[in-house]
């Protein structure tokens, strides 16, 4: 009857974890070692708990499915004394099961691989093997069987990689007990009952689940994959346009760069009719300094009515071109507009005209000028 249960109970676990999106893992991925110790003691033709003695056991297993695994095992019962005048091991062990087995994640198998440790789980487990009894030589020979052997393992997941796991579990000897010889197979006289606990470490990330796509998803990805390759090659046609614009607009700007200034050359010996402006770099106020040239041109147009005056303004090759092509202009006009202001000289009898860069001195700072000359109206 345990058969017929435990069949059906590993392949849903093989079906459940199929119908999981789950990455496949490595060979050492979801490998567990464990180390336990607990008690045993025979279910029949001895006391229950007077019979118990310790027990210690080693686990390795694997996880083929989130909730499918296989494993092997071995438990050793040490040998402490007899019980009911029964002769036991001269060795340090009364007897031995190494076995394998497999093991369905109940938690896995009825409520689905949630993609993370759960903390607590419960595994059924159930398997087959070899047992051995060792019984001192004066009162008989070491004796084999075959043994089969069920139980739970109550895991408690301290992290991704560490669980304390506690086992009930019935081992049974399919050749039948020695008192009894007529209770074979899965008779509770030729059992025992196992109650172990310890630790177990796992290799490994754990299984890792992936998103499911179906076939109108790919589509969808596939042709939105395809706009933004068209997209691409519009972005790159706009791309050698704005390539081509931009090497146009650097031959025009060197083209700029390299035409020769306006250069103006004006030198004046004429001491009697000629006044400097001079300026400071950048500006075109006039300083206070130079107010006195500014008045002196002032008083010869009001001593003489006739008189006109030429304020040409120039700036030195210091900055930007254009910019120094405005600001020889706007020299002028601080003069012209001075002598008007403040002196209250007609308009008509003074001409501004910027000059643009001047080279009249050697000395570049005397080139920020406003060269005013006064003419006789006669």
């Amino acid at each position: 009857m345990k058969r017929m249960i435990l069949l059906p109970a590993i392949a849903l676990g093989v079906m459940s974890a199929s119908a999981q999106a789950i990455e496949q893992s490595g060979i050492f991925d979801n490998v567990s070692v464990g180390v336990n110790g607990g008690v045993t003691t025979p279910m029949a033709h001895h006391p229950f708990f007077k019979s118990m003695r310790p027990v210690v056991g080693v686990t390795v297993d694997k996880m083929i499915t989130p909730t499918f695994g296989v494993g092997v095992e071995s438990l050793f019962g040490i040998n402490t004394s007899s019980y009911n005048g029964r002769a036991h091991s001269s060795t340090a062990f009364d007897d031995s099961y190494v076995g394998v087995y497999g093991k369905v994640d109940l938690f896995n198998l009825f409520g689905g691989y949630q993609c993370a440790t759960r903390p607590f789980t419960i595994e059924a487990q159930a398997g087959a093997g070899w047992g051995h009894y060792y019984i001192n030589e004066a009162n008989g020979e070491d004796w084999n069987y075959f043994g089969t052997k069920a139980g739970l393992n109550f895991r408690f997941n301290t992290s991704d990689h560490f669980s304390i796991n506690i086992q009930p579990s019935v081992l049974f000897n399919m050749n039948g007990h020695d008192i009894d010889q007529t209770a074979v197979g899965y008779a509770r006289q030729a059992a025992s009952f196992n109650i172990t606990a310890g630790v177990q470490y796992r290799f490994g990330d754990g299984f890792q689940c992936v998103r499911p796509y179906d076939q109108y998803e790919v589509d969808a990805l596939n042709a939105e994959i395809n706009a933004l390759r068209g997209a691409v090659a519009d972005a790159t046609v706009a791309t050698a346009a704005a390539e081509a614009t931009a090497a146009d607009l650097a031959v025009q700007l060197q083209a700029c760069k390299d035409r020769k200034p306006k250069v103006v050359k004006e030198v004046s010996n004429t001491l009697n009719s000629v006044r400097f402006v001079f300026f400071r770099n950048g500006s075109a106020t006039i300083t206070a300094d130079q107010q006195p040239n500014v008045e002196m041109i002032a008083a010869y147009l009001k001593n003489h009515p006739e008189a006109k005056v030429v304020v040409k303004g120039y700036a030195s090759k210091d900055g930007n071109y254009d910019f120094n092509m405005k600001l020889a202009q706007r020299r002028a006009d601080a003069v012209k507009t001075a002598l008007i202001n403040k002196y209250k000289i007609s308009s008509d009898r003074i001409v501004a005209e910027g000059q643009g860069i001047g080279e009249m001195f050697k000395e570049e700072s005397w080139n920020r000028v406003s060269i005013c000359t006064l003419e006789d109206g006669k």
